[in-house]
Protein backbone atom coordinates (compact mmCIF):
# COMPACT_ATOMS: atom_id res chain seq x y z
CA UNK A 1 0.00 0.00 0.00
CA UNK A 2 1.20 3.49 -0.70
CA UNK A 3 0.36 6.42 1.51
CA UNK A 4 0.26 9.85 -0.04
CA UNK A 5 3.81 10.54 -1.14
CA UNK A 6 2.93 13.83 -2.83
CA UNK A 7 0.95 15.76 -0.21
CA UNK A 8 1.71 19.10 -1.85
CA UNK A 9 0.19 22.46 -1.13
CA UNK A 10 -3.41 21.26 -1.41
CA UNK A 11 -3.14 19.03 1.64
CA UNK A 12 -1.30 21.63 3.69
CA UNK A 13 -3.84 24.31 2.78
CA UNK A 14 -6.69 21.95 3.62
CA UNK A 15 -5.18 21.26 7.01
CA UNK A 16 -4.40 24.89 7.69
CA UNK A 17 -7.77 26.46 6.82
CA UNK A 18 -8.30 26.74 10.54
CA UNK A 19 -8.63 30.39 11.52
CA UNK A 20 -11.87 32.29 11.92
CA UNK A 21 -11.30 35.87 10.89
CA UNK A 22 -12.46 38.68 13.17
CA UNK A 23 -13.99 40.50 10.20
CA UNK A 24 -17.74 40.58 10.68
CA UNK A 25 -17.54 38.86 14.08
CA UNK A 26 -17.30 41.88 16.37
CA UNK A 27 -20.92 42.92 16.62
CA UNK A 28 -21.99 40.27 19.11
CA UNK A 29 -25.51 39.18 19.92
CA UNK A 30 -27.62 41.38 22.17
CA UNK A 31 -30.38 39.22 23.75
CA UNK A 32 -32.89 42.09 23.64
CA UNK A 33 -32.60 42.22 19.87
CA UNK A 34 -33.64 38.56 19.45
CA UNK A 35 -37.35 37.92 18.93
CA UNK A 36 -38.85 34.50 19.60
CA UNK A 37 -41.07 34.42 16.52
CA UNK A 38 -38.24 35.57 14.22
CA UNK A 39 -35.87 33.04 15.76
CA UNK A 40 -38.36 30.22 15.16
CA UNK A 41 -38.54 31.21 11.51
CA UNK A 42 -34.74 31.44 11.26
CA UNK A 43 -33.79 28.10 12.83
CA UNK A 44 -34.23 24.99 10.67
CA UNK A 45 -31.88 22.40 12.22
CA UNK A 46 -33.90 19.93 14.40
CA UNK A 47 -31.23 19.78 17.11
CA UNK A 48 -31.03 23.56 17.35
CA UNK A 49 -34.83 23.85 17.38
CA UNK A 50 -34.98 21.34 20.26
CA UNK A 51 -32.45 23.45 22.17
CA UNK A 52 -34.57 26.60 21.82
CA UNK A 53 -37.88 24.84 22.40
CA UNK A 54 -36.58 23.72 25.80
CA UNK A 55 -35.92 27.36 26.74
CA UNK A 56 -39.13 28.81 25.25
CA UNK A 57 -37.17 30.36 22.38
CA UNK A 58 -35.26 32.74 24.61
CA UNK A 59 -31.87 33.99 23.40
CA UNK A 60 -28.85 32.07 24.67
CA UNK A 61 -25.89 34.24 23.71
CA UNK A 62 -24.47 37.57 24.79
CA UNK A 63 -21.29 39.30 23.65
CA UNK A 64 -19.09 37.53 26.20
CA UNK A 65 -20.32 33.99 25.54
CA UNK A 66 -20.10 34.62 21.79
CA UNK A 67 -16.42 35.59 22.11
CA UNK A 68 -15.75 32.52 24.24
CA UNK A 69 -17.40 30.19 21.69
CA UNK A 70 -15.48 31.69 18.77
CA UNK A 71 -12.22 31.24 20.70
CA UNK A 72 -13.15 27.62 21.50
CA UNK A 73 -13.92 26.77 17.87
CA UNK A 74 -10.64 28.36 16.77
CA UNK A 75 -8.94 25.59 18.77
CA UNK A 76 -10.63 22.85 16.72
CA UNK A 77 -7.30 21.82 15.06
CA UNK A 78 -6.24 20.40 18.44
CA UNK A 79 -8.95 17.81 17.76
CA UNK A 80 -8.02 17.34 14.12
CA UNK A 81 -10.99 19.41 12.96
CA UNK A 82 -11.27 22.55 10.84
CA UNK A 83 -13.15 25.47 12.45
CA UNK A 84 -15.02 26.28 9.25
CA UNK A 85 -16.80 22.94 9.47
CA UNK A 86 -18.83 24.54 12.26
CA UNK A 87 -18.77 28.31 11.99
CA UNK A 88 -18.48 30.25 8.76
CA UNK A 89 -17.24 33.80 8.70
CA UNK A 90 -18.36 36.48 8.66
CA UNK A 91 -21.19 35.84 11.10
CA UNK A 92 -24.62 37.25 10.19
CA UNK A 93 -25.27 40.80 11.38
CA UNK A 94 -28.97 40.14 11.93
CA UNK A 95 -29.40 39.30 15.63
CA UNK A 96 -31.76 36.35 15.07
CA UNK A 97 -29.64 34.77 12.34
CA UNK A 98 -26.50 35.32 14.41
CA UNK A 99 -28.11 33.74 17.47
CA UNK A 100 -29.13 30.67 15.50
CA UNK A 101 -25.73 30.36 13.81
CA UNK A 102 -23.90 30.41 17.16
CA UNK A 103 -26.13 27.76 18.70
CA UNK A 104 -25.94 25.54 15.64
CA UNK A 105 -22.14 25.84 15.58
CA UNK A 106 -21.87 25.09 19.30
CA UNK A 107 -24.07 22.00 19.08
CA UNK A 108 -22.38 20.63 15.96
CA UNK A 109 -18.90 21.14 17.42
CA UNK A 110 -19.96 19.60 20.73
CA UNK A 111 -21.46 16.61 18.93
CA UNK A 112 -18.30 16.21 16.83
CA UNK A 113 -16.15 16.12 19.95
CA UNK A 114 -18.48 13.84 21.87
CA UNK A 115 -19.25 11.22 19.20
CA UNK A 116 -17.47 12.17 15.97
CA UNK A 117 -18.16 14.60 13.16
CA UNK A 118 -18.98 11.78 10.76
CA UNK A 119 -21.35 8.84 11.08
CA UNK A 120 -19.22 5.69 10.63
CA UNK A 121 -22.27 3.67 9.60
CA UNK A 122 -22.72 5.97 6.61
CA UNK A 123 -19.14 5.90 5.35
CA UNK A 124 -18.45 2.21 6.03
CA UNK A 125 -20.42 -0.62 4.47
CA UNK A 126 -20.35 -2.45 7.83
CA UNK A 127 -19.95 -0.72 11.20
CA UNK A 128 -21.59 -2.11 14.34
CA UNK A 129 -19.39 -0.75 17.17
CA UNK A 130 -21.58 1.21 19.63
CA UNK A 131 -21.14 5.00 19.64
CA UNK A 132 -21.61 7.52 22.45
CA UNK A 133 -24.99 9.25 22.59
CA UNK A 134 -24.46 12.41 24.66
CA UNK A 135 -27.21 14.94 25.36
CA UNK A 136 -25.35 17.91 23.96
CA UNK A 137 -28.42 20.18 23.95
CA UNK A 138 -28.80 19.78 27.71
CA UNK A 139 -25.05 20.12 28.19
CA UNK A 140 -24.85 23.34 26.22
CA UNK A 141 -27.77 24.85 28.13
CA UNK A 142 -26.10 24.05 31.45
CA UNK A 143 -22.71 25.32 30.31
CA UNK A 144 -24.21 28.63 29.18
CA UNK A 145 -26.15 29.01 32.39
CA UNK A 146 -23.09 28.27 34.54
CA UNK A 147 -20.76 30.37 32.40
CA UNK A 148 -18.54 27.32 31.92
CA UNK A 149 -18.40 26.82 28.16
CA UNK A 150 -14.66 26.18 28.00
CA UNK A 151 -14.59 23.39 30.58
CA UNK A 152 -17.65 21.74 29.06
CA UNK A 153 -16.11 21.57 25.59
CA UNK A 154 -12.82 20.31 27.05
CA UNK A 155 -14.72 17.44 28.72
CA UNK A 156 -16.35 16.15 25.52
CA UNK A 157 -13.56 14.34 23.57
CA UNK A 158 -11.99 11.12 24.88
CA UNK A 159 -10.13 11.77 28.13
CA UNK A 160 -7.35 9.27 27.44
CA UNK A 161 -3.58 9.36 27.15
CA UNK A 162 -3.90 8.14 23.57
CA UNK A 163 -6.19 10.95 22.48
CA UNK A 164 -4.01 13.57 24.16
CA UNK A 165 -0.90 12.14 22.51
CA UNK A 166 -2.54 12.15 19.07
CA UNK A 167 -3.72 15.73 19.60
CA UNK A 168 -0.26 16.99 20.54
CA UNK A 169 1.34 15.16 17.63
CA UNK A 170 -1.26 16.53 15.22
CA UNK A 171 -0.50 20.12 16.20
CA UNK A 172 3.23 19.45 15.96
CA UNK A 173 2.94 17.96 12.47
CA UNK A 174 0.71 20.85 11.37
CA UNK A 175 3.43 23.28 12.43
CA UNK A 176 6.16 21.29 10.67
CA UNK A 177 4.02 20.99 7.53
CA UNK A 178 3.59 24.74 7.43
CA UNK A 179 7.36 25.25 7.58
CA UNK A 180 8.28 22.43 5.18
CA UNK A 181 9.98 23.40 1.93
CA UNK A 182 11.40 20.06 0.83
CA UNK A 183 10.57 18.25 -2.41
CA UNK A 184 9.59 14.57 -2.57
CA UNK A 185 12.52 12.15 -2.57
CA UNK A 186 12.65 10.38 -5.94
CA UNK A 187 12.38 6.63 -6.34
CA UNK A 188 15.45 4.54 -7.07
CA UNK A 189 17.42 1.51 -5.96
CA UNK A 190 17.24 0.53 -2.31
CA UNK A 191 19.86 2.27 -0.18
CA UNK A 192 21.71 0.03 2.25
CA UNK A 193 23.68 1.19 5.32
CA UNK A 194 27.07 2.61 4.41
CA UNK A 195 26.21 3.25 0.76
CA UNK A 196 26.47 6.55 -1.07
CA UNK A 197 23.47 7.93 -2.90
CA UNK A 198 22.64 11.43 -4.17
CA UNK A 199 19.30 11.22 -2.34
CA UNK A 200 20.89 10.87 1.10
CA UNK A 201 20.98 14.62 1.92
CA UNK A 202 17.26 14.89 1.16
CA UNK A 203 16.60 11.77 3.23
CA UNK A 204 18.55 13.25 6.15
CA UNK A 205 16.52 16.47 5.87
CA UNK A 206 13.24 14.53 5.89
CA UNK A 207 14.33 12.46 8.90
CA UNK A 208 15.29 15.62 10.78
CA UNK A 209 12.08 17.47 9.89
CA UNK A 210 9.96 14.57 11.16
CA UNK A 211 11.84 14.22 14.43
CA UNK A 212 13.72 10.98 13.77
CA UNK A 213 17.19 12.49 13.36
CA UNK A 214 18.37 14.67 16.22
CA UNK A 215 21.27 16.28 14.37
CA UNK A 216 20.11 19.06 12.05
CA UNK A 217 20.22 17.82 8.48
CA UNK A 218 22.74 19.21 6.02
CA UNK A 219 21.59 21.02 2.91
CA UNK A 220 21.21 19.45 -0.51
CA UNK A 221 24.89 19.95 -1.30
CA UNK A 222 25.97 17.97 1.75
CA UNK A 223 27.58 14.49 1.86
CA UNK A 224 25.90 11.56 0.12
CA UNK A 225 27.07 8.90 2.60
CA UNK A 226 24.38 6.91 4.45
CA UNK A 227 25.74 7.42 7.96
CA UNK A 228 25.24 5.35 11.10
CA UNK A 229 23.11 8.07 12.70
CA UNK A 230 20.89 8.09 9.63
CA UNK A 231 20.59 4.30 9.74
CA UNK A 232 19.49 4.47 13.39
CA UNK A 233 16.96 7.18 12.51
CA UNK A 234 15.59 5.15 9.59
CA UNK A 235 15.17 2.15 11.85
CA UNK A 236 13.20 4.25 14.33
CA UNK A 237 10.99 5.48 11.51
CA UNK A 238 10.50 1.95 10.17
CA UNK A 239 9.53 0.68 13.62
CA UNK A 240 6.98 3.50 14.01
CA UNK A 241 5.44 2.63 10.63
CA UNK A 242 5.25 -1.12 11.20
CA UNK A 243 8.00 -1.84 8.66
CA UNK A 244 10.86 -4.25 9.08
CA UNK A 245 13.47 -2.15 10.95
CA UNK A 246 16.43 -3.22 8.80
CA UNK A 247 17.71 0.26 7.95
CA UNK A 248 17.38 -0.39 4.20
CA UNK A 249 15.65 2.49 2.43
CA UNK A 250 13.32 0.79 -0.02
CA UNK A 251 10.00 1.86 -1.58
CA UNK A 252 7.92 1.51 1.61
CA UNK A 253 10.39 3.55 3.65
CA UNK A 254 10.50 6.23 0.95
CA UNK A 255 6.69 6.36 0.99
CA UNK A 256 6.78 6.96 4.75
CA UNK A 257 9.37 9.73 4.35
CA UNK A 258 7.58 11.38 1.43
CA UNK A 259 4.21 11.46 3.13
CA UNK A 260 5.85 13.98 5.41
CA UNK A 261 4.35 16.08 8.17
CA UNK A 262 1.21 17.00 6.19
CA UNK A 263 0.42 13.34 5.55
CA UNK A 264 0.99 12.48 9.20
CA UNK A 265 -1.23 15.36 10.36
CA UNK A 266 -3.98 14.08 8.08
CA UNK A 267 -3.58 10.54 9.42
CA UNK A 268 -3.71 11.77 13.03
CA UNK A 269 -6.85 13.83 12.36
CA UNK A 270 -8.52 10.69 11.01
CA UNK A 271 -7.35 8.65 14.02
CA UNK A 272 -8.81 11.16 16.49
CA UNK A 273 -12.13 11.05 14.65
CA UNK A 274 -12.22 7.26 14.94
CA UNK A 275 -11.47 7.46 18.66
CA UNK A 276 -14.39 9.86 19.10
CA UNK A 277 -16.67 7.23 17.55
CA UNK A 278 -15.95 4.85 20.45
CA UNK A 279 -17.77 4.63 23.78
CA UNK A 280 -16.06 6.57 26.57
CA UNK A 281 -16.56 3.68 28.99
CA UNK A 282 -16.02 0.47 26.99
CA UNK A 283 -16.47 -2.92 28.64
CA UNK A 284 -13.80 -3.34 31.31
CA UNK A 285 -13.09 -6.89 30.13
CA UNK A 286 -12.80 -7.00 26.36
CA UNK A 287 -10.65 -7.78 23.34
CA UNK A 288 -9.70 -4.94 21.02
CA UNK A 289 -8.27 -5.79 17.59
CA UNK A 290 -6.74 -3.01 15.52
CA UNK A 291 -7.08 -4.54 12.07
CA UNK A 292 -4.90 -1.85 10.45
CA UNK A 293 -2.02 -2.60 12.83
CA UNK A 294 -2.86 -6.36 13.03
CA UNK A 295 -2.54 -6.33 16.83
CA UNK A 296 -4.83 -7.71 19.55
CA UNK A 297 -5.11 -6.21 23.05
CA UNK A 298 -6.86 -8.05 25.85
CA UNK A 299 -8.28 -6.00 28.71
CA UNK A 300 -9.32 -7.58 32.01
CA UNK A 301 -11.15 -5.55 34.67
CA UNK A 302 -10.09 -2.30 33.05
CA UNK A 303 -6.39 -3.17 32.68
CA UNK A 304 -4.47 -4.23 29.55
CA UNK A 305 -3.07 -7.68 30.34
CA UNK A 306 -2.05 -9.15 26.97
CA UNK A 307 -0.98 -8.04 23.49
CA UNK A 308 -0.25 -10.28 20.52
CA UNK A 309 -0.03 -10.25 16.75
CA UNK A 310 -2.96 -11.25 14.57
CA UNK A 311 -3.57 -11.88 10.87
CA UNK A 312 -6.55 -10.01 9.41
CA UNK A 313 -8.31 -9.75 6.06
CA UNK A 314 -6.54 -9.13 2.78
CA UNK A 315 -7.17 -5.79 1.06
CA UNK A 316 -9.87 -7.38 -1.10
CA UNK A 317 -11.29 -9.45 1.80
CA UNK A 318 -11.47 -6.77 4.45
CA UNK A 319 -12.15 -7.51 8.11
CA UNK A 320 -15.18 -5.34 8.99
CA UNK A 321 -15.44 -2.91 11.89
CA UNK A 322 -17.77 -4.67 14.30
CA UNK A 323 -18.42 -5.38 17.95
CA UNK A 324 -19.57 -8.81 19.02
CA UNK A 325 -18.77 -11.24 21.82
CA UNK A 326 -18.06 -14.87 22.61
CA UNK A 327 -18.71 -16.96 25.67
CA UNK A 328 -17.22 -20.27 24.63
CA UNK A 329 -14.03 -21.70 23.20
CA UNK A 330 -14.35 -24.40 20.55
CA UNK A 331 -11.65 -27.07 20.89
CA UNK A 332 -10.58 -29.01 17.76
CA UNK A 333 -13.02 -27.08 15.56
CA UNK A 334 -14.22 -28.22 12.18
CA UNK A 335 -14.23 -25.64 9.42
CA UNK A 336 -17.54 -25.40 7.61
CA UNK A 337 -16.40 -23.66 4.45
CA UNK A 338 -18.44 -20.61 3.38
CA UNK A 339 -20.02 -20.90 -0.04
CA UNK A 340 -17.93 -18.06 -1.47
CA UNK A 341 -14.65 -19.80 -0.63
CA UNK A 342 -15.98 -23.18 -1.73
CA UNK A 343 -17.04 -21.82 -5.13
CA UNK A 344 -13.95 -19.74 -5.85
CA UNK A 345 -11.16 -21.80 -4.30
CA UNK A 346 -12.18 -25.37 -3.49
CA UNK A 347 -14.12 -26.09 -6.66
CA UNK A 348 -10.88 -26.26 -8.64
CA UNK A 349 -9.20 -28.73 -6.27
CA UNK A 350 -8.90 -32.39 -7.10
CA UNK A 351 -10.16 -35.19 -4.91
CA UNK A 352 -6.60 -36.08 -3.89
CA UNK A 353 -5.88 -32.59 -2.59
CA UNK A 354 -9.18 -32.45 -0.73
CA UNK A 355 -8.56 -35.82 0.91
CA UNK A 356 -4.98 -34.89 1.88
CA UNK A 357 -6.27 -31.75 3.59
CA UNK A 358 -9.11 -33.56 5.36
CA UNK A 359 -12.03 -32.02 3.44
CA UNK A 360 -15.27 -33.96 3.19
CA UNK A 361 -18.83 -33.23 2.10
CA UNK A 362 -21.39 -32.94 4.91
CA UNK A 363 -24.98 -31.94 4.18
CA UNK A 364 -23.99 -30.67 0.76
CA UNK A 365 -21.09 -28.44 1.81
CA UNK A 366 -17.34 -28.76 2.29
CA UNK A 367 -16.22 -29.36 5.86
CA UNK A 368 -12.58 -29.58 6.92
CA UNK A 369 -12.23 -32.09 9.72
CA UNK A 370 -10.57 -31.41 13.06
CA UNK A 371 -6.83 -31.84 13.23
CA UNK A 372 -3.46 -30.14 12.81
CA UNK A 373 -4.17 -29.26 9.14
CA UNK A 374 -7.48 -27.59 9.91
CA UNK A 375 -7.49 -23.96 8.80
CA UNK A 376 -8.97 -22.94 12.17
CA UNK A 377 -6.14 -24.61 14.04
CA UNK A 378 -6.97 -26.19 17.38
CA UNK A 379 -9.13 -23.48 18.96
CA UNK A 380 -11.82 -21.09 17.81
CA UNK A 381 -13.30 -18.12 19.70
CA UNK A 382 -16.81 -18.24 18.32
CA UNK A 383 -18.15 -14.69 18.08
CA UNK A 384 -21.86 -14.21 17.58
CA UNK A 385 -22.21 -11.79 14.67
CA UNK A 386 -24.09 -11.62 11.38
CA UNK A 387 -20.88 -11.29 9.38
CA UNK A 388 -19.62 -14.70 10.63
CA UNK A 389 -16.31 -13.21 11.71
CA UNK A 390 -14.45 -14.91 14.54
CA UNK A 391 -11.04 -15.28 16.16
CA UNK A 392 -9.15 -18.54 15.74
CA UNK A 393 -5.89 -20.45 15.68
CA UNK A 394 -4.10 -21.32 12.44
CA UNK A 395 -1.54 -23.84 11.17
CA UNK A 396 0.13 -21.03 9.18
CA UNK A 397 2.33 -19.84 12.05
CA UNK A 398 4.94 -18.17 9.84
CA UNK A 399 2.56 -15.35 8.95
CA UNK A 400 2.85 -13.89 12.45
CA UNK A 401 6.51 -13.10 11.82
CA UNK A 402 5.73 -10.87 8.84
CA UNK A 403 5.49 -7.09 9.18
CA UNK A 404 2.53 -7.12 6.76
CA UNK A 405 -0.17 -9.47 8.09
CA UNK A 406 -3.29 -8.75 6.05
CA UNK A 407 -3.52 -12.31 4.68
CA UNK A 408 -6.84 -13.85 5.76
CA UNK A 409 -10.29 -14.09 4.19
CA UNK A 410 -11.63 -11.67 6.83
CA UNK A 411 -11.51 -13.60 10.09
CA UNK A 412 -8.82 -12.92 12.71
CA UNK A 413 -6.04 -15.43 13.27
CA UNK A 414 -4.48 -15.14 16.72
CA UNK A 415 -0.80 -15.70 17.46
CA UNK A 416 -0.22 -18.48 20.02
CA UNK A 417 -3.97 -19.01 20.15
CA UNK A 418 -3.67 -22.11 22.34
CA UNK A 419 -1.82 -20.07 24.95
CA UNK A 420 -4.42 -17.32 24.70
CA UNK A 421 -7.27 -19.81 25.08
CA UNK A 422 -5.57 -21.36 28.09
CA UNK A 423 -5.21 -17.94 29.72
CA UNK A 424 -8.91 -17.15 29.24
CA UNK A 425 -9.99 -20.55 30.50
CA UNK A 426 -7.66 -20.37 33.51
CA UNK A 427 -9.06 -16.99 34.56
CA UNK A 428 -12.47 -18.67 34.87
CA UNK A 429 -11.08 -21.80 36.54
CA UNK A 430 -11.69 -23.90 33.43
CA UNK A 431 -8.16 -24.76 32.28
CA UNK A 432 -8.41 -28.48 33.06
CA UNK A 433 -11.69 -28.67 31.17
CA UNK A 434 -10.11 -27.02 28.12
CA UNK A 435 -7.11 -29.35 28.27
CA UNK A 436 -9.43 -32.37 28.40
CA UNK A 437 -11.42 -31.08 25.43
CA UNK A 438 -8.27 -30.54 23.37
CA UNK A 439 -6.88 -33.97 24.27
CA UNK A 440 -10.02 -35.65 22.95
CA UNK A 441 -9.19 -34.63 19.38
CA UNK A 442 -12.89 -34.11 18.73
CA UNK A 443 -14.82 -30.90 18.24
CA UNK A 444 -16.26 -29.74 21.57
CA UNK A 445 -16.95 -26.50 23.41
CA UNK A 446 -15.86 -25.06 26.73
CA UNK A 447 -18.29 -22.47 28.06
CA UNK A 448 -16.56 -19.60 29.81
CA UNK A 449 -17.84 -17.98 32.97
CA UNK A 450 -17.39 -14.55 31.34
CA UNK A 451 -18.82 -13.30 28.07
CA UNK A 452 -16.05 -11.35 26.37
CA UNK A 453 -16.89 -8.47 24.01
CA UNK A 454 -14.64 -8.07 20.97
CA UNK A 455 -14.16 -4.83 19.05
CA UNK A 456 -12.61 -4.92 15.59
CA UNK A 457 -11.61 -1.41 14.56
CA UNK A 458 -9.30 0.14 11.98
CA UNK A 459 -6.83 2.75 13.30
CA UNK A 460 -3.90 3.63 11.05
CA UNK A 461 -2.38 5.94 13.70
CA UNK A 462 -2.39 5.10 17.39
CA UNK A 463 -0.54 5.46 20.69
CA UNK A 464 1.19 2.28 21.86
CA UNK A 465 1.76 3.56 25.39
CA UNK A 466 5.09 5.19 24.67
CA UNK A 467 5.00 6.64 21.15
CA UNK A 468 2.80 7.36 18.16
CA UNK A 469 2.65 4.53 15.64
CA UNK A 470 1.58 4.79 11.99
CA UNK A 471 0.41 2.03 9.68
CA UNK A 472 -0.38 1.91 5.95
CA UNK A 473 -3.99 2.40 4.93
CA UNK A 474 -4.20 -1.02 3.28
CA UNK A 475 -8.00 -0.94 2.96
CA UNK A 476 -8.16 2.63 1.68
CA UNK A 477 -10.68 3.53 4.40
CA UNK A 478 -8.81 6.65 5.54
CA UNK A 479 -9.89 8.46 2.39
CA UNK A 480 -13.57 8.19 3.25
CA UNK A 481 -13.04 9.73 6.68
CA UNK A 482 -10.71 12.40 5.27
CA UNK A 483 -13.25 13.52 2.69
CA UNK A 484 -15.96 13.73 5.34
CA UNK A 485 -13.66 15.93 7.45
CA UNK A 486 -12.95 18.26 4.54
CA UNK A 487 -9.42 16.91 3.97
CA UNK A 488 -7.95 15.71 0.68
CA UNK A 489 -7.58 12.15 -0.49
CA UNK A 490 -4.35 10.25 0.03
CA UNK A 491 -2.21 8.75 -2.70
CA UNK A 492 -2.79 5.53 -4.63
CA UNK A 493 -2.70 2.28 -2.70
CA UNK A 494 -0.30 -0.59 -3.12
CA UNK A 495 -1.67 -3.93 -2.06
CA UNK A 496 0.30 -7.06 -1.29
CA UNK A 497 -0.89 -10.62 -1.53
CA UNK A 498 0.71 -13.78 -0.26
CA UNK A 499 2.04 -16.00 -3.03
CA UNK A 500 1.58 -19.08 -0.87
CA UNK A 501 -1.69 -20.98 -1.10
CA UNK A 502 -3.92 -20.10 1.83
CA UNK A 503 -7.63 -20.84 1.72
CA UNK A 504 -8.31 -20.40 5.44
CA UNK A 505 -10.94 -18.02 6.82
Amino acid sequence: MKVSSRPGKALILALFSVALADCGNKAGVHPKQVEASALQSEVRDPQTRAFYAARQWKAAWDKKSERVLIAIIKQAPANGLKPDLFLKEPLPRDANAREGALTSAALRYASALARGYTDPAKINSIYTIPRPDPKVTDGLASALQDGDLEQWFVSLPPQTDEYRALSQAHLQFLRVAGEAKSSPIPDGKAIKPGRRDPRNPAIAAALSANGYLATPATNASGPTYYTRSMVAAVRRLQAAYGLRPDGVIGPATLDALNSGAAGRARQLAIAMERLRWLERNPPATRIDVNTAATVLDYWRSGRPVDRRAVVTGEPDKQTPQIQSSFSQIVANPKWRVPDSIAEKELATKGSGWLAANNFAMEDGRYVQQSGPKNSLGLVKFDMQDKQQIYLHDTPAKALFGLPERHRSHGCVRVQNALQFAAMLADQDGLLSLLEKALASGKESTVKLGTEIPVRLFYHTAFWDGSRIQFRPDVYGWDDDVAMALGLVRGGPHKTSKSEAEDIGP
